[in-house]
This record gives structure tokens, sequence and C-alpha cells, in this order.
């Protein structure tokens, strides 16, 4: 069992930084998700970790010792690849056996129970014989997976393992990667851009953009307290809506005030410092509630496009000119051109600067909290 660290982990390729000054702690046997858009340099930050990309500046330590520059075949790693990387002439039982004996002292005995172990937990035993064009996809990515479990890794490296499957398939192999990690309990570093896949998965969840860590925490912390209103918007399907306001206080308190927006801010510690200033206030399309507007809270908005879901409708409108999403009833009679008042839960309520992006308030938490960026 492992525990990692990257410290100030650095990574530039001639004059692009594809991570930025990366710290993270993972905990020994935890399931840790690296997830943000193309580019952002989490599979970077994979292949550092693999020792397949050399580190520019920092560390990487693996139970305390540092194994920044160690050899791949020196770190006791395993790596799912997204496209599986299987010999099309080998069987599956060969391709997960394949270069065992180099990278290790093993003898005939060991390999052999090691992929019957493997094969059982992934119910693959049948399969063993077969080469890759006789499987399907699921079928392929469990031999992937096998292949690197019989090594017995210290920690597992997961690059997009379930992008190449399809939508029904991408559900049950996220239910079985679930169970495996924890009958096994191997440290896992899992890459993915598909926030669901994200939140179902991680023990803990990183949220990356442009090479810098944006966020780390559970996953329904990141849903519920996002540090800044990049998390907010990529965390969340649909994303939150961000609806320019003023901070003003009327006497009885404090009010979110824009074109189209009218929500009077739950007061916690500081809120007060905010008043004059230009945000945008972070509501989720969840936490609005088609003509439900009261004197309290008041969002009004333009239908422009419906998308039924069939358990809810999603409405695109807009607020002002701002673009936002709400969700109403499965059988919705709105149409583009109808305007809606929404009222919004106030306990759900979030301000951004307008600039930065960061989080200055929750409405249900104290804006000391609420400054924190990362949650490890």
């Amino acid at each position: 069992m492992t525990d990692i660290t990257l410290d100030n982990v650095t990574k530039r390729f001639e004059d692009v930084t594809a991570v930025d000054s990366l710290d993270l702690e993972i905990d020994d046997g935890e399931f840790l998700v690296l997830v943000g858009p193309s580019g952002c340099g989490k599979s970077t930050t994979l292949r550092m970790l693999a020792g397949l990309e050399s580190v520019t500046e920092g560390d990487v330590l693996a139970s305390g010792e540092a194994i920044t520059d160690l050899e791949p075949k020196n770190r006791n790693v395993a790596m799912v690849f997204q496209n599986y990387a299987l010999y099309p002439h080998m069987s599956a039982k060969r391709n997960m056996t394949f270069g065992m004996k180099s990278a290790g002292e093993y003898t005939d005995e060991e390999i052999e129970d090691r992929v019957a172990e493997a094969a059982a937990i992934l119910d693959i035993e049948d399969l063993l014989e077969r080469k890759p064009k006789a499987l399907s996809g699921g079928e392929r990515q469990r031999v992937a997976i096998g292949r690197a479990l019989v090594r017995d890794p210290d920690y597992l490296l997961m690059d997009e393992p379930l992008s190449n499957l399809d939508a029904k398939l991408r559900i049950q192999m996220r239910a079985e990667l679930s169970e495996l990690h924890d009958e096994l309990e191997t440290t896992t570093i899992y890459v993915t851009h598909d926030q669901t896949e994200a939140m179902t998965l991680g023990d803990r969840v990183a949220v990356m953009n442009a090479g810098e860590l944006q966020q780390v925490a559970r996953p329904q912390e990141l849903y519920d307290y996002p540090a800044n209103r990049f998390v907010a918007e990529f965390i969340g399907s649909p994303a939150m809506n961000t609806l320019p306001v003023d901070v003003r206080e009327d006497g009885d308190g404090y009010v979110a005030i824009g074109d189209g927006v009218d929500v009077r801010l739950p007061e916690t510690d500081g809120l007060a410092d905010l008043e004059g200033d230009r945000l945008l206030l972070g509501v989720r399309p969840e936490d609005l509630h088609a003509d439900a507007a009261t004197a309290d809270t008041s969002i009004q908005a333009t239908v422009s496009v419906t998308e039924p879901l069939g358990d809810t409708t999603l409405i695109h409108g807009e607020v002002a000119g701002t673009f936002a999403k709400f969700k109403v009833g499965a059988r919705s009679s709105l149409r583009q051109g109808d305007v809606v008042e929404f009222g919004a839960d106030l306990d759900r309520l979030h301000l951004f600067d307008d600039e930065t992006g960061a989080t200055l308030y929750h409405s249900d938490r104290s804006l000391e909290t609420a400054e924190q960026p990362l949650s490890q």
C-alpha cells in the first residue's frame, strides 16, 4: 500500500507549462480522480507519476521516498490506457502476462496464480484464450485492467479507460471499477474529462484547469462548495448559472440586484464587505423553481430552447442577456419566448468575484470557510 505526494511539481514543454506548481497528497488506498477539460494537465500529471514524463521542477514521493527520477520499471506502478493497448495476435492471457518476467522475478506458478486471481476478480476466466478481436469493448477493458492487476502494483494509474465505451457500458464499468477498488484497496489515480464519472468514482476529486489545481475535495463538497467559478461551472450538469449582480443593503439585510435578478442573501459574517461590489450570483438549475418567485427571490427569464429529458425539462433561457439554464417539470408547457419568473433556494446561493472568479460567499457557510481555496 502506498501514499503519493506531488510536491510543487511543474512540467514544461519548451515555452508551454503543462502542469504548474502542483501540490497534491493522495492517501494510501485512496481512489483519487483528476478531472478537467482537454489540455488542463491531468494526463501529463499521470505520466509523471508513471515515470513516462520527466519532472521539470518539484518532487514525486511514494510512501515518503523520492521517486522523481526513477525509471518506470523501478516504480512498481501499473497503468491502464485509454485505447487498451492490447496485442492483437496474443490471447487475453498472454496480453496479461506479457513482459512480467522481464519486469520482475516471477515464477511460472506465480504468474499462473496471479492471472487466475485477476481473471476471477474481473469475471474473464472464460475469455483468457480469446484474442482481442473476439472480445467486446468492455471485455477488452477488463483484460487491460487485468494486465495491470497481475503485477500487484503499489499504485494504479488509469488514463480515461472508459472513454471508448458506449454510454450504457460506461455506467456498468463505473460500478465495476468502484467495486474492484473497494475489494483491492490499491491506491488509484484516475484521469477523466467526464465530471459525472469523476463524481461517481472518486473518494476525492481534484479539478484542474490550465495546468493548475483548482480544488481537491470529496465529490459532494465540490458540488456544494466550489472554490471558484471554474469549479462551480465544471462540476454539475447542467452547469451552475452565474448572473451579474450588485450587493446592496436595503434596511432588512442584503440583496443581490441585477437586471432580472432580485434575491435576498442569507446573512453570514463578512457579507457587508461585499456591498457595492460587482459580483456574479451563482445558482444551480436544480435550485431554481418556476413560478415560485417571492418578495425575497425573483429571477426573470425568457425561454429560448426547451429540452425534454423524460423526468424533467431543461430550459435554456436569457436573464437580461445572460445565458442561463433551468429545470422544470417533465411535461412543461413552456415555449420559446415565454417569460418565466423563478424562485431560488436561498440556502444554495453563491457569490463569485467578477474578475478573478474566486468564491466570496456561500449562503449556508461562513465566508472564512468559503475563502479556503483547496479542501485537502
